[in-house]
């Protein structure tokens, strides 16, 4: 499978000034850049730039960015899915992940996360994937947000609808293991069928785990 990629861009006024969405960029653009010191949610803002310069640089994977100026502000990622999760069995071409989007505080309130998300679903390409976003509470920012867990689940299932991606039942252990938790999912319209069924055994492979075992 081929993963094409589009380049798109919106430009929108803050009072900080002029914001730009854009991606997929390459890890090459991004060396032009700054990577704010406040983008800290996965790990220090150094070593995570340099996690989604790699992943810019997979074959599959897609990085659109947020930023003011020079400085990237936030952004989004998308890559196949960790070899060490249940997503990963299959070897899926046509399933990738939002592996993390994230907006540094001062920038909050523009709905730059949907901004992103949007920017993100305008590459056509991107009907040929099933996409997925694992959310989980303890990775949720309620501190800095001052909201409690079902308020936050409100946002970003809000925000997560900008794009497309809609909540899926599952039986994944580590997502049923709290109520908030749950599993997003964004079907294209040219995926095909077989696809969808390999993606539904996915989403329940402890169950079908379990009656192979019975067997």
């Amino acid at each position: 499978m081929k993963h094409e990629k589009t380049y798109n861009f919106e430009t929108f006024d803050s009072e900080h000034g002029p914001v730009v969405i854009e991606g997929p960029v390459t890890s090459e653009d991004m060396a032009d850049y700054t990577f704010d010191e406040k983008l800290t949610a996965f790990r220090p803002s150094e070593k995570q730039f340099d996690a989604i310069k790699k992943i810019a640089d997979f074959e599959e994977g897609r990085i659109i960015i947020a930023r003011h100026n020079e400085n990237i502000i936030g952004y989004v990622t998308y890559l196949h899915p960790d070899p060490l999760e249940r997503w990963s069995e299959g070897n899926m071409e046509d399933l990738i992940e939002l592996g993390a989007i994230e907006v540094i505080p001062g920038f909050r309130g523009y709905r730059i996360g949907s901004r992103l998300l949007e920017v993100s679903m305008r590459d056509d390409y991107m009907e040929n994937y099933i996409i997925i976003s694992t959310e989980y509470y303890w990775h949720w920012d309620l501190k800095g947000t001052r909201l409690n867990i079902w308020d936050y689940r409100k946002v970003m299932e809000k925000m997560m609808a900008a794009g497309g991606l809609t909540p899926s039942p599952t039986d994944d252990p580590e997502i049923i293991s709290h109520p908030a938790n749950c599993l997003m999912v964004r079907i294209g319209e040219n995926v095909p069928e077989s696809s969808i069924k390999q993606f539904d055994r996915l989403r329940f492979l402890t169950r079908h785990q379990y009656r192979e075992s019975r067997r």
